[in-house]
């Protein structure tokens, strides 16, 4: 493996087509799975979590190269294109698994998380208080596989289009420096 240590960030910001879209196109990340987290059943399906059935947040596990691209900036696109002022709630998504959460994986990442956190809360970026949980990470769960790259597979489709699609391109202005060239 030529000497590359990936590690993975888990987010969640509402539905996971949108943060699985813009996390495709980040220099240094190798891979996006939608899935869910933070529930207490085992192998949840999109209709249970969907129900608000399961306590599972819809979430992105993404994988990354740290000499490419630092959790620091996952986590600030991570800020930029969610709400992370809204409990359990994303526009026109409503319930707990449309939760903001980042789920920690290191030490590491749980004191980057925090102090991501206080900087914004600090700034009064949003003008409201940051409701994002920041917890370790539970057993994450991949969805169903029709699920993953929805935006590549269906960009044409409505959600795609109007929410998405916009996402998107807040996410390329703001963030060109880690654009990845062949996204």
């Amino acid at each position: 493996m030529n000497g590359v240590h990936l590690e993975t960030a888990t987010l969640g910001g509402g539905c996971f087509w949108c943060l699985e879209a813009v996390y495709q196109q980040v220099r240094g990340v190798t891979a996006v799975v939608s899935g869910y987290a933070g529930g207490p059943g085992a192998n949840p399906s999109y209709e249970a979590v969907c129900a608000g059935d399961t306590g599972h947040a819809e979430v992105v596990a993404v994988e990354f190269d740290p000499q490419q691209v630092s959790y620091r900036d996952l986590l600030e696109i991570f800020f930029v294109i969610h709400d992370p002022t809204t409990l359990n709630r994303q526009g026109n998504d409503i319930g707990s698994q449309y939760r903001s959460v980042i789920y920690t994986n290191s030490v590491e990442q749980e004191k980057t998380a925090h102090e991501v956190v206080a900087e914004l809360t600090r700034e009064n970026a949003y003008g409201a208080p940051i409701v994002t949980e920041i917890q370790a990470s539970p057993i994450f769960y991949a969805a169903e596989a029709y699920h993953q790259n929805y935006f590549r597979n269906h960009p044409a489709q409505g959600y795609c289009a109007a929410i998405i699609a916009p996402k998107l391109s807040k996410f390329r202005a703001k963030f060109k420096s880690l654009l990845n060239p062949v996204a």
